[in-house]
């Protein structure tokens, strides 16, 4: 009866102590982008902007995690959260959809999130939808590059200043663990 016993126990404390050390390889990375939406007659037709570059300095961020890129498992998107910065009464009103796409230099452009059929919130924050796609290729490159798609549904009378905030899940080996 006793062997049983120890043998549950151990099985127990073993899987337990595999999940903590699994969650100990986990770590956030949180990236930061800014474009613009100029003052458009033009509705139900797509209008593209790519942001500025967004320097990874991923080499860092890793050390900083106690991993390196060759130890890296997976990177995913866990978050992206739009926010109008101007005009200072500015919401997602004029927006149909949207679609966000992630580039970088020697791979093939992919699309992470979208949103459709907005409502009228008169929020200027919106959340998208995440696409689970793997991303560890684009960030362990020095930089990357988004691209947003959107389509409106009313007319914007002034130029909307958007802060676009990601947050990547990674998951790595940490000192070889």
């Amino acid at each position: 009866m006793k062997k049983p016993l120890i043998l549950l126990f151990t099985s127990f404390i073993l899987l337990f102590n595999c999940s903590v050390i699994d969650d100990l390889t986990k770590f956030d990375i949180d990236y930061q982008s800014n474009y613009s939406v100029p003052a458009s007659t033009l509705i139900n037709a797509p209008i593209i902007f790519d942001t500025p570059d967004i320097t990874t300095e991923s080499e860092t961020t890793f050390e900083n995690n106690n991993t390196k890129k060759n130890l890296i498992e997976s990177i995913k998107l866990k978050r992206i959260k739009l926010t109008i910065e101007s005009p200072e009464n500015g919401n997602f009103n004029f927006l149909k959809e949207m679609h966000v796409f992630i580039n970088a230099e020697g791979l093939e452009e992919i699309e992470i999130a979208n949103i459709y059929d907005l409502e009228n919130t008169n929020s200027n924050t919106i959340e998208l939808n995440l696409l689970d796609k793997e991303l560890k290729e684009f960030i362990k490159k020095d930089s990357f590059n988004l691209r947003v798609k959107t389509i409106t549904d009313e007319t914007i009378s002034k130029t909307h200043d958007i802060l676009i905030d990601t947050k990547f899940r990674v998951d790595a080996k940490i000192l070889g663990v």
